[in-house]
């Protein structure tokens, strides 16, 4: 038998995907419609990416600035590019003005220099606030009680406006798939946007390859999906 080719299994893994994406969005009372999905293109060859988008996915993310800058000019234009990795401050000059979006704000200091460097390119950059939801030692991101606070000091600043919150919470729980956690986001969601009269935020990222139907039924509106439409990654 032939063995299927990466174009071939995501095809097969897409379909599927956008399938479980619209049951999981009707369960939660959306439509498929309202969910973005965002295809996490971490060792994904340009190739697969440019199929990927010409089989229409329209939003891409990538983890590591070097990778994303050996790629950049690689892959089709045609597409709306997003930063979802750990983001250092003396990265953000190669990141500000390439991606339309960064989602790892993980500190006022890095918010700070992308202030300062989209002022210095006569730009705005949107992000998402990362927020540590799990509370764990190991990641990055402002704790729940923070967010309001880290919220009222980055919407301040030049050159950076707040589009929402995102989260990798802790390793998958079978029993419950994170059900917690996606909940207690949600609630942080709506009380921002209804705290907050004048503000942007419209997007919660949260969910992956193993939970992303879940996160869509607590309120996920974007999905970050890499392994599930790619199949595994080879490091």
């Amino acid at each position: 038998m032939k063995e299927k080719s990466l174009t071939d299994i995501f095809d097969e893994n897409y379909k599927d995907i956008v399938e479980r994406i619209a049951a999981a969005a009707e369960k939660s009372g959306r439509n498929a419609n309202d969910i973005m999905l965002l295809a996490a293109t971490k060792t994904v060859e340009p190739y697969l990416i440019n199929y990927a988008i010409e089989k229409g996915i329209q939003y891409i993310g990538e983890n590591r600035v070097q990778e994303f800058l050996s790629k950049e000019n690689d892959v089709t234009k045609n597409v709306h590019r997003h930063f979802i990795g750990h983001l250092q401050t003396n990265k953000v000059k190669d990141i500000v003005g390439k991606v339309e979006l960064i989602q790892s704000v993980d500190s006022l200091r890095l918010a700070n220099a992308i202030s300062k460097e989209s002022v210095k390119r006569g730009i705005v950059t949107d992000v998402l606030l990362e927020v540590n939801i799990g509370r764990e030692e190991s990641k990055s991101g402002f704790m729940p009680e923070e967010v309001i606070n880290a919220y009222d000091e980055i919407s301040k600043l030049d050159g950076i406006c707040i589009k929402g919150l995102m989260t990798i919470p802790p390793h998958i729980d079978e029993n419950n798939k994170n059900t917690e956690y996606f909940s207690k986001m949600y609630e942080l969601y709506i009380d921002i946007r209804t705290k907050k009269i004048d503000n942007n935020i419209k997007i919660l990222s949260m969910g992956m390859s193993d939970d992303f139907e879940t996160a869509i039924e607590y309120g996920a509106n974007m999905v970050r999906v890499g392994t599930a439409l790619f199949g595994k990654r080879v490091y």
